[in-house]
């Protein structure tokens, strides 16, 4: 049996992308949908039994119609192909208001064959052409169905986080428990697993995160287990005596600057079902997607050099800007800035995809200035260059573009949020 593990599609991102003349859609959304066909057809190439997203289809709770179907026709591909798909909601599938449908709910409601949706924490037996798989879906938890018990009126948010955390740990050990030992099996989690090395995704949470240990999931009655919602490909635990490989996937294309140097792609797991429990994996690999670049082209202007615009033109002649999104940074002094302009250097980054921002560090004054059309930006990419340009920390500047798009969220999809 060979499984196919991949996750955060995160159809619908659009920042650094522009309109395609061709077909009037966003040219980051053909980015993502390009991705994903890298990986349909891999799998429909190399013997793929069982795909798992583990969550984050969509980018947010309410794809547009032209996001599902999409979606919808690369599934379908599968589906014909005689392919199984698993897939689990993610933070940004559910919706804010409890009662509310999740992004992919409709696949489970329309009973799509070969298309099976993880919903709720339980163990489902997919049938695929290799035999039946059992997958211990943990979806990420619905803050509001838990603000909703009588018992959680008046906790703090992060007592709140640490009472889910801890009955997650409790029902993920109780279904594992049930697991059938005959059959293979294992987990998909959308989750933060303690010790992930995380990225931008700190920046599109639509809430607080909550982290199971390893040991939580990494339980022997497995043979895999899936994680999503880390950007960043990594393998937290190899398989060995503590349990089974748990493995984020990561994201199949890069979001923002932050996973500039971030290989993008899907992990591929072959299991041998007549093998005893928690010794089927008989392969493991993690395969790459040509994933668009992200480029930053750092220039510091020596104090001697009286043309800047020569000098920061070679800078960029040294990098692989055809085709990729780009970030130029310069620094130079005051009487160095006021001889560059902008559009000196705009023909030397003609050949990439998307010019994220020229920006300038003077030396020699405290002034910063960035350089970008404000009808290419989207708000959370210009709210984003803004608090970079500003100085802002790390910490404070993810805090203030999670609750920018909250707001953004909310004014997009009604008052009843």
């Amino acid at each position: 049996m060979r499984i196919l593990h991949f996750s955060d599609l995160h159809i619908g991102v659009e920042n650094y992308g522009r309109t395609d003349p061709n077909t009037g859609l966003s040219t980051r959304l053909g980015d993502f949908l390009d991705a994903l066909d890298e990986l349909v057809e891999f799998a429909l190439a190399d013997g793929v039994d069982v795909v798992v997203l583990a969550g984050d289809a969509y980018k947010g709770r309410d794809p547009t119609q032209t996001h599902q179907r999409e979606f919808a026709r690369r599934l379908l591909k599968l589906s014909g192909g005689g392919i199984a798909t698993f897939l689990l909601p993610g933070n940004h599938d559910l919706p804010a208001a409890t009662g509310r449908a999740h992004a992919v709910e409709i696949f489970s409601t329309l009973q799509v064959p070969n298309v099976h949706v993880g919903a709720s924490l339980q163990t489902y037996a997919v049938p695929t052409r290799a035999g039946p798989l059992q997958v211990l879906a943990v979806p990420w938890p619905s803050r509001g169905a838990m603000l909703a018990r009588e018992e959680s009126r008046g906790l703090s948010i992060e007592e709140i986080r640490a009472e889910t955390e801890r009955r997650m740990t409790l029902a993920i050990a109780g279904r594992a428990q049930g697991i059938d030992p005959d059959v293979p099996a294992i987990l998909a989690g959308h989750v933060t697993v303690n010790g992930a090395t995380v990225g931008s995704e700190r920046s599109m949470m639509l809430g607080n995160d909550h982290v199971l240990n390893v040991s939580a999931v990494q339980r022997p009655e497995l043979e895999y287990v899936a994680l999503g919602h880390i950007h960043k490909h990594q393998v937290l635990r190899p398989a060995g005596e503590d349990g089974p490989a748990v493995a984020y996937s990561g994201s199949v294309q890069r979001v923002d600057f932050s996973e500039e140097s971030d290989e993008k792609g899907f992990c591929v797991v072959d299991v041998d079902p007549k093998a005893a429990q928690g010794q089927r994996v008989t392969d493991f690999q993690f395969q790459k997607i040509a994933a668009r670049p992200f480029v930053t082209v750092d220039a510091a202007v020596p104090e001697v050099e009286q043309n800047p615009a020569a000098f920061v033109t070679r800078a960029i002649a040294r990098h692989k800007v055809a085709g990729s999104i780009v970030r130029l940074r310069v620094k130079l002094s005051s009487e160095q800035s006021a001889k560059l302009r902008d559009s000196d250097l705009r023909p030397s980054l003609s050949a990439a995809h998307y010019v994220a921002s020229i920006s300038r560090e003077v030396t020699d004054a405290e002034r910063r200035r960035i350089s970008v059309e404000p009808s290419d930006l989207q708000p959370l990419t210009a709210l984003r260059l803004y608090l970079e340009s500003r100085g802002f920390s790390a910490e404070r500047r993810d805090h203030l573009l999670e609750r920018a798009e909250e707001l953004l969220s909310s004014v997009g999809t009604g008052s009843d949020q």
